[in-house]
């Protein structure tokens, strides 16, 4: 433990509903819930405003819409995140070389690493100033939590919330977690905190009671000793700047379930290309390829083959994606598919390329066997765009009218899609620096004055959302 609250904790606000409600001035102060609209999407984000009425991420978006059916429900715009995110890990990084993002609006900063503070005070300063700085140059707000753990600076930040600053002093940590939930402590989730409250233990101060000796018994040794000095407040996992990636990986969940094998063969080609293409942009390549398929009764199986060495090769990557898929019985209809590379490497073996080219070659040259056709098919693949990248001025994808994605009008200027069905789609037209709530006109879907457009920035100066997006990669903690 520190004997200076120097290890900083940002959590932004209700990151993307806030980051919807800046650039729709029509939406600031009303529930606004982001997520997937579809029957089978689940909320990534609720406002302050739809928590209060009992919405909450993770929540199934059938539940969110019976709980809040006058929300403006929103489909994520992760590229515009993901550069407003850039600019704050941006302001992060000049407070210290030692930042560890924990995701796009989560992140760790030590602050003795970087010289800025060694008391009470001058974290304080600090924490204040970064809430400032992040305000005026994304429009948004974040919650700092300072402490001398990373524990206790997580538990401040959620404090804050929303908007605040709370600062606890090293010294302080027993009276600080005694009365609060045994949930508090990292690594306890639903189970553990099940298989505690069974054994009467329930708060941190139960934890502390029943001992170390006790918390081996009912959770083993390295989970109960590991237990027992989080509930002391001992807690000394430094901030690391760089943390290695395990895995990276695509999902896709349907509205209705697939039952025809081809058109389940094209999703996993599908999947496949979009995996390979994050996983070039985070410069890795992997040796060990993943299907995930979600079965019509909720049954999930996972397959995986580990190849002789790592790769980015989309053809291999595909193939073994598509053998996997032959272990699989997909009858009775699946409803979620998804394929993943692990094992990552920052390299690649180049002969792996021309090791799958020698045996597609020699297969052919033998008359062929289950794989035989593959070069045929390979013809038919279409390159897919990632998911979460939305249609932009310059695309010339698909006109699709998401609710909350960005147009552009040829004499009305910029708004926002409210919704679109029966061949209509409704928009209306305000910019983030619009002072009132902009009006609202409906229009063909194929109304050649109508574009889809980039997003506008949130402050004047700031990110348009235009940027390369980053890749989705999942990090060990």
């Amino acid at each position: 433990m520190r004997a200076a609250p120097t290890i900083l904790h940002l959590d932004m606000d209700a990151f993307f509903a806030a980051a919807e409600q800046a650039s729709k001035p029509s939406l600031r102060g009303k529930p606004v819930v982001v997520g997937g609209l579809g029957p089978r999407g689940v909320v990534a984000t609720a406002s302050y405003e739809a928590r209060r009425l009992g919405v909450h991420s993770a929540m199934p978006m059938g539940q969110a819409r019976r709980l809040a059916p006058h929300a403006a429900y929103l489909v994520p715009r992760f590229a515009f995140y993901r550069a407003i995110s850039g600019q704050v890990m941006g302001l992060l990084a000049r407070l210290s070389p030692l930042v560890e993002p924990l995701s796009l609006d989560e992140a760790f900063v030590d602050l003795e690493a970087g010289g800025l503070a060694d008391d009470s005070a001058g974290a304080r300063a600090v924490g204040e100033r970064l809430r400032a700085e992040i305000l005026a140059t994304t429009g948004l707000t974040g919650s700092v939590g300072l402490a001398g753990s990373k524990m206790l600076a997580k538990i401040a930040s959620e404090e804050a919330k929303p908007d605040g600053l709370v600062l606890f002093e090293p010294g302080t940590e027993r009276a600080l977690l005694a009365p609060r939930s045994v949930r508090i402590i990292p690594g306890v989730g639903p189970a553990t905190g099940d298989h505690l409250r069974r054994a009467g233990i329930t708060t941190v101060a139960d934890v502390v009671e029943a001992g170390e000796d006790e918390l081996v018994r009912i959770l083993g040794r390295s989970h109960g000793a590991s237990l027992y000095r989080m509930a002391l407040g001992h807690d000394g996992r430094p901030v690391v700047a760089e943390r290695d990636a395990k895995s990276v990986s695509v999902e896709d969940t349907f509205d209705i379930d697939l039952h025809d094998r081809l058109r389940i063969r094209l999703e996993v080609e599908r999947l496949a290309e979009r995996c390979v293409e994050r996983l070039r942009r985070s410069g890795h390549s992997g040796r060990t390829i993943v299907l995930k398929v979600r079965r019509y009764d909720f049954s999930t199986l996972t397959r995986s083959e580990t190849l002789r060495g790592p790769t980015d090769d989309p053809l291999v990557v595909r193939e073994a994606a598509e053998r996997l898929l032959e272990l699989v019985d997909t009858t009775g209809g699946v409803r979620l598919l998804g394929v993943g590379v692990s094992g990552l490497a920052d390299y690649t073996q180049e002969d792996l390329f021309a090791q799958a080219e020698a045996e597609a070659g020699a297969e052919a040259g033998a008359g062929g066997h289950e794989g035989g056709g593959q070069a045929g098919a390979d013809e038919g693949v279409v390159p897919s765009v990632a998911a979460d990248a939305p249609p932009t001025a310059t695309g010339t994808a698909s006109r699709r009218w998401a609710p909350g994605n960005d147009v552009r009008h040829a004499v009305l200027g910029a708004g926002w899609v409210q919704g679109s069905g029966l061949g209509r789609v409704t928009v209306r037209f305000e910019e983030p620096g619009s002072t009132a709530p902009g009006r609202v006109r409906t229009f063909s879907v194929d109304d050649p004055e109508l574009e889809p457009a980039d997003p506008l920035p949130l402050v004047p100066g700031g990110v348009t959302g235009t940027e390369p997006a980053a890749p989705v990669v999942r990090t060990g903690e």
